[in-house]
């Protein structure tokens, strides 16, 4: 890969100024303060809120606290998409701190009072089964995410898809358990150089290919219920020459950038900026892709202000 240190540091040190608070009808046992966090880009809401958790909690009665979800704005936030494409397809054009809604799901007192008499276990179970429907937990919208386990996990899966569309899945399979670990770790503790020393060799490919084999990457539209618009496409055209993001938005979502009536209404954002549709999509997926090696590419409405 070219090595435009600067753009790495620059993608991976990006932050957002975020507020949370806690929903409303949440019940507190004294008035819970905002809490305020730099929240990193390329990170999960998950991964990055142990904190915001503990503050809250504290107001809480303990036995009511389950698991910690976040919504912006009437949206539940998925925990799986990285921060800052949540950012930027439901709140980039929005005044900062980004103002984060923080939700418990809750597990009713019910089901303590079972336990503490000691009722039978199946009689538990289905109340544990019931109360699991019956929750705030808006089920339809969410991933449930009980450890850093399930990050793990669905952080490592994307990262094999993105090889096997780049490499044919040669590069993270010749890795060792090892170095599939230290991207994990670097990831979790922010540590760019750790990150990097493995992550390299994902973005490397032999001089002959000029490029990888599919570009990884997904479009999302803040206008579309659908989750997101993914496929194949080569970075290199047959003629040779390197494909752009505007050729990519061509085929892929062409309304992006030609609309209808000849007025551009969208942006297209990745990490919070608009790149130029010239730019080589094989340059953008070697610099601009999250930590999982994905493109994430956000499809907004244009302000008109």
């Amino acid at each position: 890969m070219t090595d435009d240190k600067d753009v790495l540091r620059d993608v991976w040190f990006g932050r957002i100024p975020t507020c949370f608070t806690l929903y409303q009808d949440e019940i507190t046992e004294r008035e819970a303060e905002p809490y305020y966090l730099l929240l990193p880009r390329i990170s999960y809401l998950t991964l990055v809120t142990d904190k915001v958790k503990k503050h809250f909690q504290k107001v809480m009665r303990q036995e009511e606290v389950s698991e910690i979800w976040f919504e912006y704005e009437g949206t539940p936030l998925k925990w799986h998409y990285p921060i800052g494409l949540l950012f930027d397809l439901h709140a980039s054009n929005t005044a900062l701190p980004w103002s984060i809604t923080v939700h418990f799901k809750k597990v009713v007192e019910l089901l303590f009072f079972l336990k503490h008499f000691h009722c039978n276990r199946f009689l538990v179970s289905r109340v544990r089964e019931w109360l699991l429907h019956s929750s705030n937990f808006p089920e339809k919208d969410l991933l449930h995410c009980h450890s850093k386990d399930v990050i793990e996990a669905h952080f490592m899966a994307c990262i094999k898809e993105a090889d096997a569309l780049k490499h044919k899945s040669q590069v993270i399979n010749e890795m060792q358990k090892k170095d599939h670990k230290q991207l994990w770790m670097g990831l979790q503790n922010d540590k760019f150089e750790q990150f990097w020393a493995i992550n390299r060799k994902l973005m490397e490919y032999p001089p002959e290919d000029n490029g990888f084999r599919y570009i990884p990457f997904r479009i999302y539209q803040a206008t579309t219920e659908r989750p997101f618009i993914q496929k194949l496409f080569r970075p290199i055209a047959s003629g040779g020459q390197l494909h752009t993001l505007g050729d990519l938005l061509k085929d892929v979502c062409p309304s992006a950038i030609t609309p209808e009536d000849g007025e551009q209404k969208t942006q297209v954002m990745i990490h919070g900026i608009e790149p130029m549709l010239e730019t080589p999509i094989q340059w953008l997926s070697e610099h601009m892709s999250y930590p999982d090696n994905f493109l994430h590419i956000s499809i907004i409405p244009r302000p008109t202000d």
